[in-house]
């Protein structure tokens, strides 16, 4: 199972932004495709955004679309999630995941431990 670490959560107030971050420890993201996905309890798991390791492809929640981008740093060992002009709805915690394989198709069989967003005044 591949390791990953989130960080860059926090508290922020609405129309704020957040950098969300996704540590690759001890592989490179060149085989694997990166996808956010959030939960708060009690809820389903939402896919936010993935981004394709073998052409970049990416992909948005429509309820993100327009706010949030992803991207892939250039020694492929982070991804990142800005988020700007952010909701109190896009409070919860964030996971960012790795695919078994290149494609945002594949299955999600790595998971972060998560990053709590808040967006509150």
């Amino acid at each position: 199972q591949l390791q990953l670490v989130e960080s860059g959560g926090g508290l922020v107030q609405p129309g704020g932004s957040l950098r969300l971050s996704c540590a690759a420890s001890g592989f490179t993201l060149d085989y694997y495709a990166i996808g956010w996905f959030r939960q708060a309890p009690g809820k389903e798991r939402e896919g936010v955004s993935c981004i394709s390791s073998s052409d970049g492809s990416t992909y948005y929640a429509d309820s993100v679309k327009g706010r949030f981008t992803i991207s892939r740093d250039n020694a492929k060992t982070t991804v990142y999630l800005q988020m700007n002009s952010l909701k109190p709805e896009d409070t919860d915690v964030y996971y960012c995941a790795a695919a078994d394989g290149s494609s945002c198709a594949g299955d999600f069989g790595s998971w972060g431990q998560g990053t709590q967003v808040t967006v509150s005044s």
